[in-house]
């Protein structure tokens, strides 16, 4: 194996607490997330719309590595934008078609443009762009990143292959997060992918990372010195996260086996949390669960959103 490769192992079992600020956007998502699937079975929400109940920790534990830098994400991405930005009413908003919305409601749940901000939901799409906007920065002379957030399922695309030979060749700084959440939308990662992510992160010779547990301190720490170096311009980044989907790939439509699904709860950092600490969780879930369903309520009763040419910016 070749030695640019690196293997991190966060163990789930060893949680350390965190902070109010880390716990409060954590259970922020995950209201968020499932206020959406509450509205879809009341009919109150139209199109598709894609959660990420189960992986929400994966950009809270990368928050404070970023800084003001580009991020790239994926039809699964409303935990990446509420871990970047306090605007859980402007992204409610879009998806309802709502005014406030953060794209005047144009964009949905899939695709957001905010600042340095961009989803979509074309599968492999944003790693060449990634590339152009990191090849961009760098020749600006500019320490930014460029975070590109893919699935498993992604790697089924030629466009990443291509953009990662760019990326090593170029040595872009490209932080690739890798969220392998065991299925890609109904096929199960080992059915339709031979090898895993660190041998193909091997071959293009760049850095891996590999995260398997839901410790949010624990893997900041392992990942501080990687994605610090990628910033310093010594080349890409793969990072894998070992994470669990909870929900279903869009809706109603998960057609996994219930004791899979009933596998992947086991590693919920829901239920594993409060045992780190109890008061602490019990005070902010309460907290959290009340502020999204008066979110819920206030946005529905705004008027539908008009277009206007150009993002709001996600006031709301």
């Amino acid at each position: 194996m070749s030695d640019t490769v690196l293997r991190t192992a966060v163990p789930s079992e060893r949680l350390s607490a965190v902070s109010d600020e880390d716990l409060r956007t954590l259970l922020l998502i995950r209201h968020f997330e499932t206020a959406l699937l509450d509205l879809f079975a009341a009919g109150e929400l139209h199109g598709t719309v894609h959660t990420c109940l189960g992986q929400e920790y994966v950009p809270v534990a990368l928050r404070p590595l970023l800084r003001d830098d580009h991020v790239l994400s994926n039809h699964r991405g409303h935990g990446h934008y509420l871990a970047r930005y306090d605007d859980p009413a402007g992204l409610l908003a879009e998806i309802l078609g709502r005014e406030g919305a953060v794209c005047d409601g144009v964009g949905g749940s899939q695709h957001i443009h905010r600042d340095r901000f961009l989803s979509t939901g074309v599968q492999g799409e944003s790693l060449p762009v990634g590339c152009g906007m990191a090849l961009h920065t760098r020749r600006r002379g500019r320490s930014e990143l460029v975070v590109g957030y893919i699935g498993d399922g992604t790697w089924g695309e030629g466009a990443v292959y291509e953009a990662l030979n760019m990326a090593a060749l170029w040595r872009l700084p490209l932080l690739v997060v890798v969220e392998n959440n065991g299925i890609a939308q109904s096929t199960p990662t080992g059915a339709q992918m031979a090898g895993g992510v660190a041998g193909r992160a091997a071959a293009f010779g760049i850095p891996y990372e590999h995260i398997d547990g839901i410790d949010i301190n624990a893997a900041r720490r392992r990942l501080a010195e990687p994605v610090a170096r990628v910033r310093a311009g010594e080349g890409p980044l793969i990072v894998e996260f070992a994470t669990h989907r909870l929900g279903p790939h869009s809706k109603g439509d998960d057609t996994r086996p219930p004791e899979v699904v009933e596998e992947a709860r086991r590693h919920d950092w829901y239920r594993l949390y409060p045992a780190v600490a109890p008061e602490q969780f019990r005070r902010l879930d309460g907290e959290q669960r009340a502020l999204v369903a008066e979110l819920v309520r206030e946005v529905m009763a705004r008027p539908p959103a008009r277009w206007t040419g150009a993002p709001t910016g996600g006031t709301a």
